[in-house]
């Protein structure tokens, strides 16, 4: 048998990961976050410094995508067809318009390296002549330019009406850290005490560029769970109390239904969801976090109430919708909303708050939430149910005090893009 001429596979570095998890989003639309997590996992060997540059670049290239593209495409006319060579010449774009401290040879080189192990040397040259040309144009791209160059005129319309420039700008930045929530009456790890607290929460903590939390000590045992400030703040501002009776009507994997929980004591929980997997996760979180076991039911909300009676003392509605308070985290979603989406979405989130709010007794709290900033999703929904749900006071929240509705948003509180808007049945 011949000896194979395959040029051997070099160990994995940050630039090999980013273009992998680049190609995931392109070809299987894959969110970034998880392509990104999976790829980590697969090479533990990896230095912290080489893991931070992977992050960077992997989010950095997905943000700025179309900027990225619309400059390669113009040294190549025809496009590029190849998503696997596309990833990589994106990568490289990303270190040679935005990156001051990489030197452009060093992203050319290692991009061609690539492209040449995986799809042979004509194409390396075809990789290797477009990333010169573009490095020797000598283009640099703010930060600020290529994100707003990035996303579709439609939505930056849409976003600055909602929150202005300046927050619409901040809601698709990379400035963004990792919410922790302590788990209430546990003794924390001191790591976790010496993090600085959340704005909105203070309970909350927040930490950066330190690797997976989940990896931390007192993960396992409990002591904490990820999760953004903000989604924090929407599970607080339920003002969940012992011994009552609440329904968690939109509970996903449980986040929030966990935060209810430790809240509740001797209550009663119901976490509803329609995707079973998701309500298998829930069940999974709420004993690493040695709670009681959470009460879960797969629910369509459009269709019926999966046979509960209308006796909660309080319904959080946290609803589907397009996710644009959390662009910053998941860039993919640039690539997949579409002009007529918000509204499709919104009228969903208001059939599921109609059904889901009919369980609440008469009198009883209502609080509906999204993950968006966009006023069809938000406000215009919060306005079509007032026929069966009257304003009441947001609970839990210092900065709600006083108010039946509340926005968070990056640049003034430091969290993702929500809103919430509090209830009570009629």
């Amino acid at each position: 048998m011949a000896a194979s001429l395959a040029e051997p596979r070099s160990a994995p570095n940050a630039r090999s990961i980013a273009a992998k998890v680049v190609e995931r989003v392109l070809v299987d639309e894959a969110y970034v976050a998880a392509a990104l997590d999976a790829e980590l996992k697969r090479h533990p060997q990896l230095e912290p410094r080489e893991r931070a540059l992977a992050t960077e670049l992997s989010y950095g290239t997905m943000r700025t995508e179309p900027a990225l593209r619309a400059r390669l495409y113009a040294h190549a006319p025809r496009g590029v067809s190849d998503e696997r060579v596309l990833a990589q010449l994106l990568v490289a774009a990303y270190q040679i318009l935005l990156l001051e401290r990489v030197p452009a040879f060093a992203a050319v080189d290692a991009a061609v390296t690539g492209v040449k192990r995986e799809r042979g040397p004509r194409v390396a040259g075809f990789a290797n002549a477009v990333l010169r040309k573009l490095a020797r144009t000598g283009e640099k791209l703010t930060t600020a330019q290529a994100l707003r160059e990035s996303v579709p005129d439609w939505l930056w319309q849409s976003l600055r009406s909602a929150v202005g420039e300046e927050e619409a700008l901040a809601l698709v930045s990379a400035d963004a850290y990792t919410g922790l929530r302590p788990r209430l009456g546990t003794e924390l790890p001191a790591w976790l005490t010496e993090l600085p607290a959340g704005r909105v929460v203070t309970s909350a903590r927040l930490v950066r560029g330190e690797g997976d939390p989940r990896q931390k000590p007192g993960y396992a045992e409990g002591a904490f769970t990820v999760q953004e400030e903000g989604a924090q703040a929407i599970g607080l501002a339920l003002g969940a109390t012992p011994g009552e009776s609440v329904l968690d009507a939109c509970a996903g994997r449980g986040q929030k239904s966990t935060l209810i929980a430790e809240r509740l004591g001797a209550g009663r929980l119901v976490a509803c969801d329609l995707y079973p997997e998701k309500l298998a996760a829930l069940e999974g979180e709420a004993q690493r976090l040695q709670l009681p076991a959470i009460e879960t039911r797969g629910v369509d909300w459009c269709v019926g109430h999966g046979g509960l009676s209308a006796e909660f003392d309080r319904v959080l509605v946290d609803a589907p919708c397009s996710g644009t308070g959390t662009l910053r985290r998941r860039p993919e979603i640039l690539r997949r909303l579409g002009p007529t989406d918000p509204a499709r979405l919104a009228a969903l989130s208001e059939s599921i708050l109609r059904s889901a709010a009919s369980r609440a007794k008469a009198g009883g709290a209502v609080l509906f939430a999204v993950c968006s900033v966009l006023r069809e999703e938000c406000e215009d929904v919060a306005a079509r149910v007032a026929d069966v749900l009257e304003p009441a006071p947001l609970h839990g929240l210092e900065l709600a005090s006083g108010k039946t509705s509340l926005r968070l948003l990056p640049g003034a509180h430091g969290t993702d893009g929500y809103f919430m808007a509090s209830f009570r049945r009629r």
